[in-house]
């Protein structure tokens, strides 16, 4: 059972043990906050298509709340203000790779 005890007391553990924890969390952390930006980004520019009464199919539902791209969602919730249709949303969007 002794080596139950060595990350505790080495001089070594109490140096690094838990580092690679902390850098992950933070690394997670920062990689949540961008996935809820870019979530959030993605549900105000289909309420902004639903209030102009602008209907979304199941598959640009999808294409929208797929993209974790943030300059493509800032691009696609201005268009989305004047847009008459989903398709005007995509109009020129290069494609890139979504993540």
């Amino acid at each position: 059972m002794e080596s139950a005890t060595w990350p505790v007391y080495s001089p070594f553990a109490r140096k690094h043990y838990g580092k690679g924890v902390q850098v992950g969390r933070t690394e997670g952390r920062a990689e949540g906050r961008a996935e809820g930006r870019a979530e959030g980004r993605a549900e105000d520019v289909l309420t902004v298509l639903q209030v102009r009464g602008i209907p979304v199919s199941d598959a640009d539902r999808d294409r929208i709340t797929s993209c974790t791209d943030l300059n493509r969602l800032d691009d696609w919730m201005r268009r989305a203000v004047t847009a008459t249709s989903t398709a005007d949303l995509f109009d020129d969007t290069p494609e890139r790779s979504v993540g």
